[in-house]
């Protein structure tokens, strides 16, 4: 089961993200969530398993 570990704003900066938690090794799904005037946010999903992990490395990056 998928499971969202961090909202983050603007289309850049999700990608930026994913790409840096995929190359860490996990498994990472962007699911758009609310827009706030002309920017989108976006979840930032991961398997069950992985949700402790894969947070400790967003904080880890300053996210």
């Amino acid at each position: 089961m998928w499971t969202a570990v961090h909202i983050i704003e603007g289309e850049k900066r999700t990608l930026e993200l994913k790409e840096k938690l995929i190359k860490e090794g996990f498994l990472i799904k962007i699911k758009p969530f609310a827009k706030e005037g002309d920017i989108m946010n976006y979840k930032i999903m991961t398997p069950e398993f992985e949700a402790n992990e894969v947070y400790k490395v967003i904080i880890d990056l300053g996210y």
